[in-house]
């Protein structure tokens, strides 16, 4: 199977597994910050609980999409009870991907002027 077919049999990602991986582009993160990391980016509007959060986790794993992480920051700033997930290429893929696809979307959406541009054109 070609890249593009490896990719595309993930489109479109359901929301909570594109808010994951667009919140791994950065680094590896723990559940915590992860969630938190999406609760602010949606000013609220998105909130994953824990048991919902991991079965993602473990979904978006078993997919190949993410990894566990063995990158961890200082000691004295880590808690080992914590586990650090980060993306995979295919992951990094996939997202990117996805977040193509609403581009067009979007500038369809501005086109049929159901949204206005940006700036107002």
């Amino acid at each position: 199977m070609d890249e593009r077919a490896r990719v595309d049999r993930f489109l479109p990602l359901k929301p909570n597994d594109f808010h994951i991986l667009f919140a791994l582009l950065d680094g590896p993160l723990h559940g915590y910050a992860i969630a938190r990391w999406i609760l602010e980016r949606t000013d609220g509007r998105l909130r994953l609980e824990a048991g919902n959060l991991h079965r993602t986790l473990r979904k978006l794993v078993r997919d190949g999409l993410v990894a566990p992480s063995q990158d961890r920051p200082a000691a004295e700033e880590d808690d080992e009870r914590r586990r650090y997930w980060a993306l995979t290429r295919l992951g990094r893929a996939v997202v990117a991907a996805d977040a193509g696809r609403m581009r067009e979307l979007v500038a369809e959406a501005e086109a049929r002027k159901l949204i206005p541009r940006p700036g107002g054109t």
